[in-house]
């Protein structure tokens, strides 16, 4: 493939991840087991890891990237137990910016947005609402889906498996 072919090859999407809530699920019908408090790093909710879950991420075909408050320790601690490599992150907003926007709004949603720069994304998070729809829908000229994960269950297969249709729609001739 020559550079300039590469150059016109369209950037993968982006898919924003949240840690808590669709990786680590706040509901769990079993407490984690004894045994696991030796690699819990501290956090005993880590045994509700899905080590399965990187592997499928990954091949979404997208480019990850943290948006979590977990921020750096997400690569630290949660991506090695995934087997998923050392990811960029969401940045947090400057002290200006905290506040701004319209009530409900994540504090994530206007970063991302600004992060994506028309690049068709998906946002996984447990805590998405309409009004972050409705930012997303003005501020954003690309295609996105907001993908809100029951944070009692964390990510499914019908989770992935509605990431995986949206992104194959992406691909078909319009």
């Amino acid at each position: 493939m020559t550079a300039a072919t590469e150059r016109q090859r369209p950037l993968r999407p982006l898919l924003f991840l949240d840690v808590d809530g669709p990786l680590i699920p706040f509901g769990s019908p079993h407490p984690p087991p004894p045994a696991a408090a030796a690699d819990d790093h501290g956090n005993p909710l880590l045994a509700r890891l899905d080590p399965g879950v990187g592997a499928r991420l990954r091949a979404l075909g997208c480019s990850l990237v943290w948006a979590t408050t977990w921020r750096e320790e997400a690569n630290e601690v949660v991506a090695p137990l995934l087997g998923l490599p050392r990811l960029p992150v969401l940045g947090l907003p400057e002290e200006s910016e905290e506040g701004r926007g319209p009530r409900g709004l994540h504090w994530k949603t206007p970063l991302l947005v600004a992060w994506a720069d028309g690049r068709p994304f998906v946002w996984v998070d447990d805590e998405i609402g309409a009004v972050d729809r409705q930012w997303v829908a003005a501020a954003h000229p690309g295609p996105a889906l907001l993908h809100r994960v029951d944070p009692a269950r964390g990510l499914q297969e019908s989770d992935l498996r509605t990431l995986t249709e949206w992104l194959a729609a992406l691909d078909r001739p319009s």
